[in-house]
Parts: C-alpha cells; sequence; structure tokens
C-alpha cells in the first residue's frame, strides 16, 4: 500500500536528492586551473560522479515507492540505496579538498538527511514484513 510510513520516508529521501542538484553543499574558493581562486558551490551536479550518485538515489528511492507489494524486494532497493548514500555523502566530503577555504551551507542537511530517511524507510519496511509473517503463522 502506498500510505505506509515508509512511502514518506521514501519519498523524503528522493525529494531531499533533488533538491541536492539546485542547493549547494559547501560554497567557499575552488582552486582553478590557473591558481587563481574563485568562488563556486559545490552541488550534485558540480562533478560526473556527484552527478550519477545523485541521479541513482533519486531512480532507487521512486522505485522502492512503487515495490510495496514486494517488501523483500523493497527492503533490499532501499538498503542499496542506502549504501549508495552513504558512498555520496562521502564523494561530498572528499570533494572539499579542492577548496581552499569556504563554509558549509545550510542546505547541506539535505544530503545528510537523504541516509536517515533512508533508515526510517527500512525500518518501517522491516517492521510491516514482521507483521505479515505473524499473522501469517496465525492461519
Amino acid at each position: 500500500m502506498i500510505q505506509r510510513i515508509q512511502t514518506l520516508w521514501l519519498a523524503l529521501a528522493a525529494a531531499c536528492a533533488a533538491l541536492s542538484f539546485k542547493f549547494s553543499f559547501y560554497s567557499g574558493n575552488k582552486i582553478g586551473t590557473n591558481n587563481l581562486p574563485s568562488l563556486q558551490q559545490l552541488v550534485a551536479s558540480s562533478t560526473f560522479f556527484l552527478l550519477v550518485l545523485g541521479v541513482i538515489l533519486i531512480a532507487e528511492t521512486t522505485a522502492a515507492i512503487f515495490m510495496y507489494k514486494n517488501r523483500k524486494q523493497q527492503l533490499w532497493l532501499t538498503v542499496s540505496a542506502l549504501l549508495v548514500s552513504l558512498v555520496n555523502l562521502g564523494v561530498y566530503f572528499s570533494q572539499l579538498k579542492n577548496y581552499s577555504n569556504g563554509t558549509l551551507s545550510f542546505t547541506a542537511i539535505l544530503v545528510v538527511a537523504i541516509p536517515v530517511f533512508l533508515a526510517f524507510a527500512i525500518r518501517g519496511i522491516w517492521k510491516d514484513e514482521k507483521l505479515v509473517k505473524s499473522l501469517d503463522r496465525i492461519r
């Protein structure tokens, strides 16, 4: 059923992943090829790897929303999305070495919130699976 709580968590994770393309994770002076600093923002489309990870996150979380009839597959897809989101977070922090100085943006919370929302979704899917198994035992 689409009205389950994990659908909300998955939708929030997908929304945060989509918003990470618009809002910056880090703003600062990036050292260019001519060693002159230039003020730039780090967003999901800044590098090819971040772009690919962002698109994968959006696709996995959106697909997981509509797999409500197959909870085991939904669980595994959400777990893989959690792993991708942790790699994504690690890539964001590894990109900070390309900046000479700057600050984390307030909207960096969007990228940090994705694994949290996915963990809540995993917990909800797991609870549903336990509930269905317990009802099957009663029959």
